[in-house]
């Protein structure tokens, strides 16, 4: 199986603070497909923002992550139900679940493994949801620096993984009965300058650089070079593409 990699305790609180939110939309689009609501598993869950949202529509929510400091900081609720542990293995009994989610993090699993995982908790109809987000776009001016930043600068200090999210899942391995996705899905948020640099110090590939440069930030030198382009008590509006694969699952008979 594939090597466990933790790479968002060290920014946890930056993750937890400057992480955009999923619309509602985006919520809609899954629980429309879901016929029970008895038990859902959100894998990969980091802060628990998404298991927040489904606490409001599921008897029970269980939510996993391999960052015990993610998991620390996510808000609790009496029918959440948190655990530190890999997706691809975990101690759940065999159809449990009425849905499966992962947001913005199985670019970083074993897929085969978790795949197989998926089939033997879910129930027989349940559905699967994974998605992600991509590059954050502002205006033109400060999309040109940040296509600049994001692939010249940092494009060797992202993990190998990252070319899930480029290419918008669609070379993840998706062992399910697909369907349709209805809409098409953004995050839209207004956002101070201030914002946006603690966002971009939550990317992983911040973290690579950092450690192989003696610690230097390159978060510092992309927003001096925006400044031009964004007063200090400026508020802009941020956009980043929402991509998102659904499937059912289904079993046979000796599953």
């Amino acid at each position: 199986m594939k090597k466990i990699e933790d790479k968002f305790s060290i920014q946890s609180k930056a993750y937890k603070k400057y992480r955009p939110k999923y619309p509602a939309a985006l919520y809609t689009e899954i629980l429309n497909l879901v016929e029970n609501k008895t038990a859902c598993w959100d894998c990969g869950t980091g802060n628990g923002q998404v298991a927040l949202q489904l606490s409001k529509h599921f008897e029970k929510v269980y939510a996993t992550d391999i960052s015990q400091k993610q998991i620390d900081l996510a808000e609790k609720r009496d029918n959440i139900f948190y655990t530190v542990g890999r997706g691809e293995e975990t101690a759940f009994e065999d159809n449990s679940f009425d849905l499966i989610t992962v947001a913005q993090a199985i670019h970083w699993f074993d897929f085969t493994a978790f795949n197989q995982e998926v089939k033997r908790v879910a129930k027989n109809g349940a559905i699967i949801s994974i998605w992600g987000y991509g590059l954050l776009r502002i205006e033109k001016e400060i999309d040109a620096l940040m296509d600049e930043f994001y692939h010249n600068i940092m494009g060797q200090y992202w993990d190998p993984e990252r070319r899930h999210v480029d290419n918008a899942y669609v070379w993840i391995d998706f062992d399910f009965e697909e369907l349709k996705i209805n809409h098409e899905l953004s995050i839209q948020v207004n956002w101070s300058m201030e914002h946006l640099e603690g966002y971009l110090n939550s990317w992983s590939s911040i973290q690579n650089y950092k450690a192989e440069n003696t610690g230097e930030n390159p978060v510092y030198r992309f927003i001096d070079s925006i400044r031009k382009y964004w007063k200090a008590d400026e508020v802009k509006t941020v956009i980043f593409p929402i991509f998102m694969r659904i499937g059912r699952i289904v079993k046979s008979s000796d599953e």
